[in-house]
């Protein structure tokens, strides 16, 4: 392996002014080596371009002054206990007041005739010696020798500080590490990888990030909009993109392709399914099947994530894959996050296989031993071709005689080891078919799962109903509940969800008992079911057996309702607290209802008084509603559920039914470890990159890989050299895993 970059291997204590102590501060904020020193970039910027005499302030505007200290004191307010230092500073025009709250030990660091720059909001004062004060204002000591672009009239940049290490502090470690380290950066990209995007090389980019001049846009430095930050983000995106397309290809540590089976595209079995299918396909459908028939078809190991919404079938296309593994003679598993959708599985398949002749079978836990015994001897001699099942399937007395394809559904939920683990069960490379029916973002998809060929079902099939969303506030419920009852009296089931208030069993179990007894009276004689979080896994399976069995009108849930449960006769989703919801919980709920022939409705009982009118029940078409969702614009994860932001997302979701527009509008909203729910997210997190914003480099990036391993597979030509060590040194030891995403 190539030695790694020097800067990478400096702890950061070396650095002239840092020391062990301050190192300790620094690795507090990820900073543990100069090269991520170099990467800690001012998280906003200060337009302190204009200083004002403090004679022309108005209360009212923001404004950077620069003056010396006439007095400082502090005064503690027993009433709030509060410590107050009000310091008085002075310049040529005028006198002002600036007081901090809580920080006695400024009164020691405000010493008589200390140059001092602030900037913050200007307020009139009435009862102090000054007619103006700033409140908390940003504070700079001046010193007599500092250098010119240290000081005031310029553009500061604002680091995340910890407790004894401030800002300003960080500024002039990382001044040093460049006056002594600068010389050491090395550029990776290719001179006409730079030329392409626009943007400069890494050691001229950096500089301008940390210490920008005065002709640099503060509103785009704020954006991270500059060509400086958008150099630093390719990177990051593209040494991704390029270690993804290097283990997609079989080429990490100079491997050669995954060997696969070339499996029979158009065998009898494959034209017999033609003729049994009782549906037509969707043209969305028959694309998909021609990409996993194509690779299929390789004597290269399938590797593809098929996504698509809620009812779209995805099943039938998973069944064709099936059918054209069993008809060139090898063995298929399917396998999925629990029993019930397992159990779904296998029986909406099995009529299907018996028609064909294919022998399906279904493993599962709490068999008896000669039921088991049976079945594992079947998969053993090759005289079962289908299994279908849970984690059962990866327990180790479980062989297989032939086995060529392995279908994950809900693969999410299942672990990296997990999906390698079953795909280990035969001595080759079986063909592996990833589903998700949550919608991914397409720039997550190809983060987390670019080493996959992706497959998109975007279209639903003919006759299939919208659900109707409708909002109810707090004050209307009785409606919501008459509208559910309605659909009760006609014979029809609903769900009622509540969120988990608090982190607490105790609190999930008592909310969840209270909601059931509630409704036991008023939707009397109905029968009420329940299913909380204290709820054995034994029991939860036959509560949700019964709701199938129509023995349940109403189930009462306060986990979310299991993804992929398919009770047709339920129409009515109705949500509590609905604003607790992200964008993609309530789609996955939503997509409960509505699955057979009658009309599904998504009802949301809200405590946000009035939503703005949408139009309720008139799905959009997917570019109206892209539009819609970019009129909300970005906001930071901690605006994910204020009030204001909760009313325009309930109000988006109630008129948009496109689970990836809206999937989409969560990234942006609530960043993508919420909107993925999983661990793998930690391990993809980025400096400077921001996919919610960056997706037009993403996109340049993955372009980009393709085309540099087309021509140097194994990066080894000369220009790539400096690549190579930086990708290895990346994520080397991530993508030594194998070929499962």
């Amino acid at each position: 392996m190539p030695t790694p970059s020097s800067l990478s291997e400096i702890p950061i204590q070396f650095a002239k002014g840092v020391g062990p102590r301050r190192a300790r501060l620094l690795e507090k904020l990820d900073v543990k080596t100069l090269e991520d020193a170099f990467w800690f970039l001012p998280w906003r910027y200060e337009n302190r371009l204009e200083v004002l005499p403090i004679g022309n302030l108005l209360p009212g505007m923001k404004a950077t002054i620069k003056g010396r200290v006439q007095k400082a004191w502090v005064k503690t307010t027993y009433r709030r206990r509060l410590v107050v230092v009000t310091v008085t500073v002075r310049d040529e025009t005028g006198l002002i007041e600036c007081v901090f709250f809580n920080q006695p030990y400024l009164e020691k660091t405000f010493v008589p005739g200390v140059s001092l720059l602030l900037t913050g909001p200007v307020l009139s004062n009435s009862s102090g010696s000054s007619p103006m004060t700033m409140r908390g204002p940003e504070y700079e000591l001046l010193d007599e020798d500092e250098l010119p672009d240290m000081c005031g009239g310029r553009i500061v940049p604002v680091y995340h500080e910890t407790n004894g290490l401030s800002s300003k502090q960080i500024r002039r470690i990382i001044r040093s590490i460049f006056d002594h380290y600068a010389d050491q950066l090395q550029e990776m990209l290719p001179l006409t990888m730079r030329t392409q995007l626009g943007v400069p090389a890494l050691p001229e980019a950096l500089p301008v990030l940390h210490f920008p001049n005065q002709e640099r846009s503060v509103e785009a430095l704020n954006a991270y909009a500059t060509p400086e930050h958008q150099r630093l983000a390719f990177e990051e995106l593209f040494l991704l993109q390029l270690a993804l397309a290097m283990r997609r290809q079989g080429q990490t540590q100079d491997t050669q392709d995954i060997e696969g089976i070339p499996f029979v595209v158009r065998n009898p079995l494959v034209e017999q399914l033609k003729t049994v299918l009782p549906f037509s396909l969707t043209s969305a459908q028959e694309r998909v099947i021609k990409e996993i028939s194509h690779d299929m078809g390789r004597p290269i190991s399938m590797n593809r994530l098929l996504q698509g919404d809620v009812g779209c079938g995805k099943t039938v296309v998973a069944l064709h894959a099936i059918v054209m593994a069993c008809g060139s003679g090898y063995q298929a598993a399917l396998m999925a996050p629990t029993e019930v959708l397992s159990e779904q599985h296998y029986l909406s398949l099995l009529p299907l296989f018996d028609a064909l002749g294919v022998r399906c079978l279904l493993l599962k836990g709490g068999q008896t031993g000669r039921e088991r015994g049976k079945i594992l001897a079947g998969m053993q001699s090759g005289q079962v071709q289908v299994v279908v099942g849970t984690h059962a399937l990866l327990q180790p007395d479980v062989h297989f005689a032939k086995l060529g394809l392995v279908i994950v559904d809900e693969q999410h939920k299942f672990g990296v080891l997990q999906r390698a683990q079953l795909r280990g069960k035969a001595p080759w490379h079986p063909d592996v078919l990833v589903m998700t029916a949550t919608p991914i973002p397409r720039t997550l998809a190809m983060t987390m799962y670019g080493d996959l060929d992706v497959s998109i079902i975007d279209q639903f099939p003919p006759g299939k109903k919208p659900v109707k969303t409708m909002l109810f506030p707090t004050g209307q419920r009785k409606d919501a509940h008459r509208l559910m009852r309605k659909e009760l009296e006609a014979g029809r089931q609903a769900y009622v969800v509540y969120p988990l208030v608090e982190p607490s069993e105790k609190i999930d179990l008592q909310a969840a008992i209270e909601a059931a007894e509630q409704l036991r009276e008023e939707c009397a004689p109905f029968r009420i079911g329940l299913l909380h979080g204290r709820l054995p896994s034994r029991e939860k399976q036959v509560v949700m057996a019964q709701f199938k069995k129509k023995e349940i009108d109403v189930l009462v849930a306060t986990t979310v309702v299991e993804v992929g449960l398919d009770v047709h006769n339920a129409t009515v989703m109705l949500i509590e607290h609905a604003e607790r919801f992200g964008l993609a919980q309530l789609h996955q709920l939503r997509g409960r209802v509505g699955r057979g022939r009658d009309q599904g409705y998504c009802v949301l009982i809200h405590g946000l008084g009035k939503i703005p009118p949408y139009s309720q029940q008139i799905p959009l078409k997917l570019e109206s509603s892209r539009m819609l969702l970019d009129e909300i614009g970005r906001r930071s994860p901690g605006e994910a559920f204020s009030p204001s932001t909760a009313r325009r997302r309930l109000g988006v979701f109630a008129q948009c039914e496109d689970g990836f527009a809206l999937a989409e509008e969560d990234l942006k909203i609530r960043g993508p470890g919420h909107v993925l729910g999983v661990k793998q997210w930690g391990e993809m997190d980025f400096r400077v990159a921001d996919l919610a914003r960056d997706t037009g480099l993403l996109i340049k990036a993955k372009q980009m890989a393709g085309k540099i391993l087309e021509g140097d597979p194994r990066l080894t030509l000369p220009d790539h050299r400096i690549l190579k060590e930086a990708l290895f040194r990346k994520w080397g030891e991530k993508f030594a895993l194998g070929s499962i995403g």
